[in-house]
């Protein structure tokens, strides 16, 4: 089942991802070329409030063309640490501190292109906490009911594959 990769060039070199082609054998023999998006991975945060209530974050996205209601995420920097990364971001994104961080899972955006993985955590005993958002994002924090953003997801209003993920879980675990 495994592909062997023969050559890999180089198609883009951004700041955040990379793009390669890469000629790879296929278990019979024969070689295919794959597109393969490169990305240092994220991590991805659901906050909860001691009342209940779920910090999200709306923002557009330029690639879906409309402003999202998402769980707050960021990209790790090289070799750090996903709980590390989860803290900064969640206080960078909604000015929260985590006092405590439970590992939920981590996802695959889309394995069929892309390397990145998000490492989805389960936030609580937040404390406000504000740190300088990054100079390119503009985000609304908002608040909502647990069961108001689950609900969000059920109907389709919701549609950040790591949002339904984290969200998902956390009902699990919260026994929901």
């Amino acid at each position: 089942m495994n592909e062997t990769v023969i050559a890999s060039e180089a198609a883009f070199l951004g700041r955040l991802v990379k793009v390669y082609v890469d000629t790879v054998r296929l278990p019979d023999g024969q070689q295919a070329r794959r597109e393969i998006v490169r990305h240092p991975g994220a991590v991805a945060m659901v906050p909860l409030l001691p009342n209940g209530d779920v910090v999200l974050v709306r923002q557009y996205r330029h690639a879906a063309q409309q402003v999202l209601l998402e769980i707050p995420a960021g990209t790790l920097e090289p070799g750090e640490d996903p709980a590390q990364a989860a803290a900064r971001e969640l206080q960078e994104e909604t000015g929260y501190w985590p006092g405590r961080l439970e590992r939920l899972t981590a996802e695959y955006t889309a394995p069929g292109y892309t390397t990145e993985l998000i490492h989805l955590f389960l936030a609580t005993e937040l404390v406000e906490s504000r740190l300088a958002a990054d100079d390119d994002e503009f985000l609304e924090v908002m608040r909502l009911p647990f069961d108001e953003a689950l609900r969000r997801v059920e109907a389709g209003e919701i549609q950040d594959g790591k949002t339904m993920i984290g969200l998902l879980l956390a009902a699990r675990r919260l026994g929901r």
